[in-house]
């Protein structure tokens, strides 16, 4: 009778004779084990000889099944399934087990120093590269790489900023830049390559701005020198009327003729000609018409004064009489828009020094008395002389004083100088001195006073 479930099971009926399946007494026949030779002449190693000795358990079909029949009644034993042990390492392979674990260590290291290298793109002055490098962060790259940055270049990122593969450093460099912008002298640091570039940079209106240079001039690392002028707005007044321009001219001059205004002759501006002009300036143009005048004007002379005892105190004479100096002026007389204008001193020179004056100065002390003469009433004598005044002059300039001496008088009774010109005291004193020489007589219209 045919089972195909069992079909892969063999009858048994080809060993030796063994107790019936499911007999209680063990037997010796209850295991099969293969000979040696028989796993040696299979080409098994030693170990697998060793693995066959262990017990090889039949297999066994699902539960409740029927084991099929052999012939004559012998229940079939199905055929069994030997389980084999690993075979043993050979001794080559031992030996290059440590050269495995040194290979594994290496390649483990080859990450590591793969992992901390970074691909990095730097871009200096706008010149870009890319390259690998082992440093942490920006300022270790640019070192690494020799790049030197100062206080007006600009590092982005900036430095000391860590670093990753795949990340983009750019250096620019500074320049400086002399700028004249307005009138207006300074120095300024641009990054920028171009003269455009550094206006745009710098904030400066370019729009209808003089540029001393080509906008598309390069701006090397040393720099250049660069002279804008922006346009303003200027207004102009001349001749009653009001122009008002946009320029970018240097001076207020050049601004006028923009204007269509010229100058003539002396006309000028309410702001210097020269000067830088102003935005929302406004200039007034100054008609000037004029001409020159010469005047001599007088230079007063100096008093110079000295003591002299041979001088009675309170008088004095003078020793060289002072003259004036002359002095030659040249003015500048100007009428601005019609209206004249104050005289302006353009040129003088001395014609004449002036002359000193010498005066001496007396410190004799003043007799008071003259025998003789004092009991006389001089003060009577001098209201009808001069009317009491010391330094009276007749009409003819000939007598002088209170007493009217003439010159000669006067100096022959010691006096000095013009007796007009000496005290009240030394002109009663020579008075008294001429009346003891000679009487009333010098006085003959006046000299009865004496008595009165």
């Amino acid at each position: 009778m045919s089972n195909s479930q069992y079909e892969t099971y063999e009858p048994y009926a080809a060993h030796e004779p063994y107790e019936p399946y499911g007999s209680s007494e063990p037997s010796s026949r209850d295991t099969y084990r293969p000979s040696y030779e028989a796993w040696a002449g299979a080409g098994a190693g030693a170990a697998e000889a060793e693995a066959a000795t262990e017990p090889l358990l039949p297999r066994q079909g699902a539960a409740g099944d029927t084991l099929p029949q052999e012939a004559g009644g012998r229940t079939a034993v199905p055929r069994v399934t030997r389980r084999k042990r690993p075979p043993e390492r050979p001794d080559p392979l031992r030996r290059l087990l440590p050269q495995a674990l040194v290979v594994a260590f290496l390649a483990g290291g080859t990450s590591a120093f793969v992992a901390n290298d970074k691909a990095i793109e730097l871009s200096v002055d706008g010149k870009p590269r890319t390259l690998h490098t082992f440093a942490d962060d920006v300022t270790e790259l640019l070192a690494d790489e020799g790049v030197r940055v100062g206080a007006h270049d600009i590092v982005a990122p900036a430095p000391g900023t860590a670093l990753a593969s795949g990340d983009e450093v750019a250096v620019r460099y500074g320049r400086p830049v002399h700028l004249t912008l307005d009138g207006q002298r300074r120095q300024v640091w641009t990054t920028a390559h171009t003269v455009d570039g550094a206006l745009r940079q710098l904030g400066v209106r370019a729009e209808g701005a003089y540029v001393s240079t080509s906008r598309s001039q390069p701006i090397g690392r040393a720099g250049l020198a660069l002279d804008v002028r922006t346009e303003r707005t200027v207004t102009v007044m001349a001749d009653g009327r009001a122009r008002t321009i946009r320029t970018n001219a240097a001076t207020v001059r050049e601004a006028v003729d923009e204007a269509g205004i010229t100058l003539h002759g002396q006309d000028t501006t309410s702001v210097a000609p020269g000067s830088f002009p102003r935005d929302g300036q406004t200039v007034t143009v100054m008609r000037v018409t004029g001409s020159k005048e010469v005047r001599e004007e007088p230079i007063p002379f100096d008093v110079q004064r000295s003591d002299d005892s041979s001088l009675f105190r309170g008088t004095e004479v003078v020793e060289q009489a002072g003259q004036a100096g002359v002095r030659r002026v040249t003015l500048s007389l100007r009428t601005v828009n019609g209206v004249k204008q104050k005289p302006k001193r353009i040129r003088s020179e001395v014609v004449r020094e002036p002359r000193t004056q010498i005066v001496k100065v007396g410190t004799k002390p003043m007799p008071t008395s003259v025998q003789g003469a004092d009991h006389l009433n001089w003060s009577g004598l001098a209201a009808c002389e001069s009317g009491g005044r010391a330094g009276a002059v007749d009409p003819s300039g000939t007598y002088g004083g209170l007493y009217q001496f003439d010159t000669h008088t006067w100096h022959s009774l010691g006096g000095s100088g013009r007796p007009q010109d000496a005290p009240a005291a030394e002109q009663t004193l020579r008075a008294k001195k001429l009346y003891v020489r000679r009487g009333a007589s010098p006085w003959p219209h006046c000299g009865g006073q004496l008595h009165g």
